[in-house]
């Protein structure tokens, strides 16, 4: 990492944050609003973890591919002729241009628009014009197979494409595991293979003027509730929530009283193994850094944080139903009011983060407080970020 930006991370305002909460701070200012920490958070924070960069549903059929932009990073998703995605850096290996602008399906191969260099959806040089000479399109003095496309290391879970830029986190399985693990008391062993949606359907974006964290900061805690989420809160109130916070990466909130079915009149098939006596219950997971997760009885969501710059950010929402028949016809109306209710709760969340955006830029703010009891979720996450800077400096 350039040292020059190391040794101007606020080591020591980091490290009050790892204070209890009743003595700590939150992050400082800088840490949401300069373009060198959200550059720093794509290669040393994100980078070196698991990142949701998208969903596998969205690459509908063999052949397709989707342009991504990584924090500044282009990279494209394609699903190859045997149905699998994998993730490349969307630029060609020969001068560096970017390959593909706009996603569609690819009917034959991948052409380089600047000197027509081709490439299989496995990401294999295959044809280079006259690279020896006029009308000779080989040469022994270069290996195509050593110049195809350069690939990452990614891997899908519930739909979502994740990518490790760094190459050696832990695998995603493992780190997923604390999660999963907990899930089980409510979908069992095979609940997760049910899930259903589909694609250009139970979707939605929101284009917010916020910092990515913020976003996360605002999902883990069930705070702010009776003020910003008044429908919510008739059938969901504040007092039934409680905090969620386990293994490295995840903390939330969770509701003892969700009861959408009834308020909205909502009838799914629900996950069978779900325990008759609690299908009130819901938990709403973040997955740090940019994943956040909701399970009920009858659903579940994701949300990928897209970081566009420090202050905007992409939430892209999917919806998920349980098995084949919570897709048919006769729940149209169901799925409908289902996607329609969380799209209000979501919307009801942009002013108050982009509200603390705008904060982010007051001299007068130093971090803020945390309330001991309702923040702890949120402070867990600030902790999390914190450490991850902290390491940065480190291996400087």
């Amino acid at each position: 990492m350039n040292n020059s930006i190391s040794q101007r991370i606020p080591v020591q305002q980091l490290e009050t944050v790892l204070n209890p909460i009743h003595q700590a701070t939150g992050l400082s200012n800088e840490f949401y609003t300069e373009q060198r920490y959200f550059e720093l958070e794509r290669d040393q924070v994100m980078g070196k973890t698991w990142a949701c960069i998208g969903f596998a549903s969205d690459l509908v059929q063999k052949g397709a591919v989707k342009p991504v932009d990584f924090m500044g990073l282009p990279l494209l998703l394609m699903r190859n002729r045997e149905g699998v995605v994998q993730v490349f850096h969307n630029v060609c290996s020969h001068r560096g241009m970017k390959l593909v602008e706009e996603e569609g399906v690819v009917q034959g191969v991948i052409r380089c628009p600047y000197h027509s260099w081709t490439y299989d959806l496995n990401g294999a040089l295959r044809g280079t014009p006259h690279v020896g000479g006029i009308d000779k399109h080989k040469d022994e003095r270069f290996a195509c197979e050593k110049h195809g496309l350069k690939a990452l290391r990614s891997a899908t879970w519930m739909d979502m494409v994740f990518v490790n830029l760094s190459g050696d986190a832990q695998p995603l399985e493992e780190m997923l595991a604390p999660l999963t693990d907990r899930w089980s008391q409510f979908l069992g062993d095979d609940g997760m293979s049910l899930l259903r949606r589909r694609p250009g359907f139970d979707a939605t974006t929101l284009d917010i003027n916020c910092n990515w964290k913020l976003a996360v900061e605002n999902y883990c805690e069930a705070y702010h509730l009776p003020w910003v989420h008044p429908s919510l809160n008739t059938y969901s109130r504040l007092e039934d929530h409680y905090n969620i916070m386990f293994g490295d990466n995840f903390a939330g909130q969770g509701s003892y009283a969700y009861n959408l079915s009834d308020v909205a009149g909502t009838h799914m098939p629900k996950f069978p193994s779900w325990p008759q006596d609690r299908l009130r219950n819901a938990e709403y997971v973040a997955f740090f850094p940019n994943v956040l997760l909701g399970i009920q009885a009858d659903h579940a969501f994701a949300m990928q944080l897209e970081p566009v710059a420090p202050g905007r950010t992409l939430e892209h929402l999917r919806v998920f139903y349980v098995g084949d028949e919570a897709l048919n016809d006769e729940y149209a109306a169901c799925r409908n009011s289902i996607l329609e209710s969380w799209k209000v709760v979501f919307a009801e969340d942009v002013s108050s983060v982009e509200g603390m955006q705008k904060g982010r830029h007051s001299p007068g703010y130093k971090g803020g407080a945390f309330s001991p009891e309702m923040d702890i979720p949120t402070h867990f996450f600030h902790t999390w970020a914190a450490r991850q800077f902290l390491e940065t400096d480190k291996s400087a």
